[in-house]
């Protein structure tokens, strides 16, 4: 009950704060708000990005360099599967493909209803390093992990979504950071889209390269990441056995452990070179119950997590809490402002509270096209050489940052007052996700 009260007191700060705003200083400023905190994120994740590849990645070999694992250790490829009959025998082909051999996939059945236990008791047969467990009903993704875990004979696991194509040089890249270096408790890779048929599945491409890509690597270099990509990671067992693992009750099971295992003092690696091929939405309506669930599990852990994160000695995960408030304020600024140019049409407002319009002035909104362009010329530099094909996409890539914006106010609207406002906590099950209309081969 206490969390709850202390959370609701922060949705009211979330809130309120641009209407103390608007009372204290101006609608143009909070227009100015709106503007020019894209803007400051953009020139911040360029920076991180150009500093990750200066000090890091320019200096990785890529292909002709996968590092080996010292020890030769046995890896455990866990795939949870809901209803991943037309997908299964891809994916897990491709985890089996892995140029490094030693290697155990465990496909964990959660329950489907469709033809996946059919499919991959006919797999296993054929493939002796796969082995399958099947839950009699849907427990939810983190359920299945779990379950894998627990029944994986190695130290180093790498999850991926029962519709993910691995790179046959991904689990070599995943798991090295794990061994040199022990204090890491997990490693995400690099998720690339292959479902490219309409415009919305485009417009991701661009997402994933120019926005995704540089986050990870900015979050990376202040030393915290925000979430483990959930389609593609790998974990040292005994750091998610001092966490309790993955929470049964949180809608996004890679917001929860990622951060769980930050608390913890484990640090968490990006490694751009792991590649994972998967499927997203290509319907506006497939977008939003994605980008909904991601926006409200980012809220289900900053409540789950309000009350002890302001101890001093969790102070390196502050600039994540910043981050997110700050992006949850810019939604309820945007939201206030466009408000405040509604109602300036029908009643008289005192001039400190008028907002004249919602177009950008002109030096702004080239200011702001500028700093796009050089983020995706900067993100195409870098991304290159992991997806040759990227440019064929430049044009889709470059509305992506007007669908981003929008879809964070819209998603952070809906799912912040939602998050916050819960009552009790219920278990987490899966359901079929969009997975696009047409998928296209690996670059």
């Amino acid at each position: 009950m206490t969390d709850r009260i202390v959370a609701l007191l922060i949705l009211v700060v979330i809130l309120g704060a641009p209407v103390g705003m608007a009372l204290v200083v101006t609608g143009e400023l909070l227009l100015n708000f709106v503007f020019f905190y894209p803007l400051f994120m953009s020139a911040l994740w360029m920076a991180g990005g150009t500093y990750f590849w200066l000090h890091w990645e320019r200096h990785w070999p890529w292909r002709q360099g996968v590092p080996g694992l010292s020890g030769n250790p046995l890896v455990s490829i866990l795939i949870p599967c809901y209803n991943e009959g037309p997908n299964a025998r891809e994916t897990i082909g491709a985890a089996l493909a892995q140029r490094y051999e030693h290697i155990e996939v465990i496909a964990i059945n959660d329950g489907s209803r469709d033809d996946t236990r059919e499919v991959l008791d006919a797999l296993a047969v054929q493939h002796p390093r796969l082995r399958v467990l099947h839950l009699a009903q849907n427990q939810g993704k983190a359920v299945a992990l779990r379950m894998g875990a627990l029944a994986a004979h190695s130290e180093y696991l790498v999850c991926i979504d029962g519709d993910a194509l691995l790179d046959p040089d991904a689990v070599s890249y995943l798991v090295a950071p794990l061994i040199d270096n022990p204090r890491v408790g997990a490693v995400t890779g690099n998720p690339r889209i292959r479902t490219r048929s309409t415009l919305v599945g485009r417009v991701q491409v661009g997402e994933f390269s120019s926005i995704i890509g540089l986050i990870k690597r900015t979050q990376r270099v202040y030393g915290r990441v925000f979430t483990v990509s959930g389609v593609v990671a790998a974990f040292r067992r005994s750091a998610l056995d001092r966490v309790g693992f993955w929470s049964p009750d949180m809608i996004t099971e890679d917001i929860d452990i990622s951060w769980k295992l930050q608390l913890d003092h484990w640090s968490i690696f990006y490694e751009p070179r792991a590649l994972c091929w998967i499927l997203m939405p290509e319907t506006l309506r497939g977008l939003w119950k994605q980008r909904l669930r991601w926006a409200q599990g980012g809220a289900e852990v900053l409540l789950k997590n309000i009350r002890t994160i302001w101890r001093w000695r969790l102070r390196y995960m502050w600039p994540l809490l910043i981050e997110f408030c700050l992006s949850a304020t810019w939604a309820f600024t945007f939201a206030l402002t466009l408000l405040l140019w509604g109602v300036g049409y029908l009643v008289e407002l005192p001039p400190e509270l008028r907002v004249a319009g919602i177009v950008p002035p002109a030096f702004t909104g080239m200011l702001l096209a500028v700093v796009c362009l050089l983020q995706f010329a900067l993100s195409l530099l870098i991304e290159r050489r992991y997806e040759k094909r990227l440019g064929r996409n430049l044009f889709w890539v470059i509305w992506y940052p007007f669908a981003f914006w929008l879809v964070t106010l819209m998603t952070t609207l809906v799912s912040f007052p939602k998050v916050m406002l819960k009552v009790r906590q219920q278990r987490a099950r899966w359901t079929s996700p969009d997975r696009g209309i047409k998928r296209n081969p690996t670059a």
